[in-house]
């Protein structure tokens, strides 16, 4: 299977098995980060409180600046922007490890998350639009679940040296070797060779985010998916993690947090193996349906079982976010004009993303008022419930 992938696949082109190693390195690293970074700030006075305002700052940023991303992308060479955010980011990263490694005001921590934050919305849209100039048409799912498979390992393994990491030498280290990923990953990301769009550079960043817009909004299978994501990763993000290490602190702590994720990353790694061959003939209806067993460990969470059901559910979770994010990055891939691919996927993000800060920081408020457990149970049912409305929409 895997000479049969080299030789004629995705991975036959020179320019993708490229991007291929550098976003596998990148992601290998990163794996370790949210395990790491969220159990040195849950260390410190108020630290329930700062964690949500460091996710904050990063994924507030990344919505305001991400339709300005979205137009870059589509305007310029995407395999450069992709190498400028990577050095970017190794700076940021070598930043947070230095303040975490050296116990200074992890307060520090917060303009550099900005800094990530601002990052990330010019390389998620130049990530998601470089995958059919890099790959033939046929072969854009297949690149998909390759990437996705690596995210998957990455996610499996990162949790598990962070979790380690954490309970023995500190998790700045594990930081450390993210920023190191960031800097392998711009080397890698610099022997690409795409070029950039003369047609699209003769417009201003503005008639270029309008003509993305109005593409959007006349797509209804797009916004209405769109839309239920905002809400989904309004929910999970406050939920799953930010009360999910909490409520781990006080169980059964940062090695078996970093299980559970680390599960979970099974379950993404053998759903993405299988997206390599499997078809679905109803990709948004499979995507929705998929992404709803991410409900699962949340509601298992809130009712207090024990870590091997937690585990169980981390799997299902897994699995099913593998096949929706396979299935939903392959179809805009596919069906949206080229020229219009990065700044649509900004959209769908911008909108995916809007009310993510909100969750994450009132996650800790309402538990204190409510219970933690109370919200983690109800925020999964709530959870798998958006995840299945637009099923009911025709264009779904």
């Amino acid at each position: 299977m895997l000479k049969s992938l080299v030789t004629t696949g995705a991975l036959s082109g020179a320019r993708f098995r490229w991007f291929y190693l550098g976003r596998t390195v990148s992601l290998f690293g990163s794996g370790m980060t949210p395990v790491a970074l969220a159990f040195a700030v849950l260390q410190v006075q108020h630290g329930q409180q700062l964690l949500g305002y460091v996710l904050a700052a990063e994924i507030l940023p990344e919505v305001i600046m991400v339709l300005m991303g979205g137009s870059v992308a589509d305007r310029y060479r995407r395999d450069r922007l992709l190498v400028l955010s990577s050095v970017g980011s190794g700076l940021s990263q070598s930043g947070i490890a230095v303040i975490v490694v050296l116990r200074l005001d992890p307060y520090w921590i917060l303009p550099l998350a900005v800094v990530n934050g601002v990052l990330g919305a010019f390389t998620s849209p130049a990530m998601r639009g470089i995958i059919p100039e890099l790959v033939e048409r046929s072969d854009i799912k297949q690149a998909n679940a390759l990437l996705n498979a690596s995210r998957s390992a990455a996610k499996m393994l990162g949790p598990t040296v962070a979790g380690v990491l954490v309970a023995s030498i500190g998790g700045g280290f594990g930081i450390a070797v993210d920023a190191a990923s960031f800097f392998i990953a711009a080397g890698c990301l610099a022997r690409l060779d795409i070029p950039s769009h003369p047609t699209a550079s003769r417009e201003s960043l503005i008639q270029q985010m309008r003509a993305g817009w109005s593409y959007f909004r006349r797509q209804r299978w797009i916004w209405t998916v769109t839309l239920s994501f905002a809400l989904m990763n309004f929910v999970q993000m406050g939920v799953w993690r930010v009360l999910g290490p909490l409520i781990a602190e006080r169980s059964f702590g940062a090695s078996g947090w970093g299980l559970t994720l680390g599960v979970q990353a099974v379950g993404l790694l053998l759903a993405s193996l299988v997206m390599l061959k499997l078809t679905l003939r109803h990709p948004l209806r499979d995507s929705l349906l998929a992404i709803a067993f991410s409900g699962l460990p949340m509601v298992t969470l809130g009712l207090q079982h024990p870590l091997p059901w937690l585990a169980w559910a981390a799997l299902l979770a897994g699995a099913g976010s593998a096949v929706s994010g396979i299935a939903w990055d392959s179809t805009l891939q596919q069906r949206v004009p080229h020229e219009l691919l990065s700044r649509v996927c900004a959209f769908d993000d911008f909108g995916s993303y809007i009310a993510i800060p909100a969750g994450v920081m009132l996650a800790v408020p309402v538990a204190n008022s409510v219970g933690v457990h109370a919200v983690a149970a109800f925020g999964g049912v709530l959870f798998i419930a958006i995840a299945l409305l637009p099923l009911f929409v025709r264009a779904v």
